[in-house]
């Protein structure tokens, strides 16, 4: 059964990517590039799972985590946070703010395939 997956993810290639897998594995996919209307678009759309860049222009996608978990309708979803710049405490920092999950770029796609399978 296909499952619904948010995709916010800024940078056009990674984007493309991410949807084309996700699509290639029977799931429906709504692309965001901007994070600022992550909260509305996901109460409409009702993902069953939310991939979160962390680097996104205009806000953070550590305070996106942390907003969607607050809120009573997304919080059960869960989040893979997905982010180009890993560093040292940077995961501890990411599913502290509730990420269930957490892939660096960039991304092995069997890595994102099984992260993804496992949260679903």
């Amino acid at each position: 059964m296909a499952k619904r997956v948010l995709v916010v993810e800024d940078n056009e290639l990674n984007l493309k990517l991410f949807c084309d897998l996700l699509r290639a594995h029977g799931h429906e996919v709504m692309p965001l590039r901007d994070g600022r209307d992550v909260l509305r678009q996901a109460r409409d759309f009702r993902p069953d799972l939310v991939i979160m860049d962390i680097h996104l222009p205009h806000v953070s996608g550590v305070d996106l985590i942390i907003s969607m978990k607050a809120d009573g309708e997304l919080s059960p979803v869960p989040i893979m946070a997905v982010t180009a710049y890993a560093g040292k405490g940077d995961e501890d920092r990411i599913r502290s703010a509730g990420a269930d999950a957490y892939v660096s770029k960039p991304i092995s796609v069997l890595r994102f395939v099984e992260q993804v399978n496992a949260l679903l």
